[in-house]
């Protein structure tokens, strides 16, 4: 049976999408077969895995509202392994249209569930935001991985989105754990981002990943490129960060 994470943080700009796109290679390349869902309206996890998101018929979108089943909305991306429900600007539009909708919470849950049985890891990229759809992510999840980048104001909203996921977790999804923190963006040579992982260890202990994404111009640039940075540059340091992530992530759930 496999295992649904969320990537949460209302915190924009903390690596959400990157670490979604390059945790989903790094398992797809240890064998893993991976389902990524795309549930932010601007669909970037979608462009950056090669799909081109104005020829899509079925999106998650379709899927929410009841207008599509689940397999019907799944499509292959060009990386072995790896599979996506891609994401539309239409997603917009669903918080308000679920808002009259019976189990509106527990939508993306339905969706997901009989998925569970054909991949071993369903990775949601959840928007910048706490509202109606990511509150369906995070109650269809096993656990939800949070990335935080290597700045002050990233630590800031973080007491808020503990808040949401302990609500969800007493209301909507008991079985709900935080998979744990990763830090992003990390730069060793300052003194600041030292100082933020000593914090977060120090607040959050065994729930920080060991792992951390080191700050790499390859994990941008492989984006424009439509790639994960393990398939545009298997060297770079951003590649090898995100396999070990995804080791550690394996070794967690042996």
């Amino acid at each position: 049976m496999g295992r649904i994470i969320s990537l949460a943080n209302q915190k924009g700009g903390v690596g959400k999408t990157t670490t979604t796109i390059n945790l989903a290679a790094s398992l797809a390349a240890l064998d893993k077969k991976v389902l990524v869902v795309d549930a932010d309206p601007q669909a970037n996890a979608s462009s950056g895995l090669g799909i081109d998101i104005k020829s899509v018929e079925n999106t998650i979108y379709e899927g929410l509202i009841g207008k599509s089943k689940s397999q019907d909305t799944i499509l292959n991306t060009p990386f072995e392994n790896i599979d996506i429900i891609p994401s539309h600007i239409n997603l917009v539009g669903a918080e308000v249209e679920m808002v009259q909708m019976d189990n509106r919470e527990k939508r993306l849950r339905e969706l997901l569930l009989p998925l569970k049985e054909i991949y071993d890891y369903i990775l949601i990229d959840c928007s910048p935001s706490l509202g109606i759809i990511t509150v369906n992510a995070l109650t269809a999840a096993d656990s939800v991985m949070i990335p935080v980048q290597c700045e002050y104001f990233a630590l800031e909203g973080l007491s808020k989105l503990l808040n949401t996921i302990k609500i969800i977790k007493s209301k909507l999804n008991k079985s709900l754990e935080i998979e744990g923190f990763v830090l992003t963006m990390y730069d060793s040579r300052l003194r600041l981002h030292n100082q933020i992982y000593e914090e977060v260890k120090h607040h959050f202990k065994e729930l920080v990943f060991t792992t951390v994404i080191q700050r790499n111009i390859t994990l941008s640039e492989s984006q424009s490129f439509a790639q994960p940075a393990l398939m545009y540059d298997a060297g770079s340091r951003g590649a090898i960060n995100y396999l070990q992530l995804a080791q550690e992530l394996i070794g967690k759930n042996a």
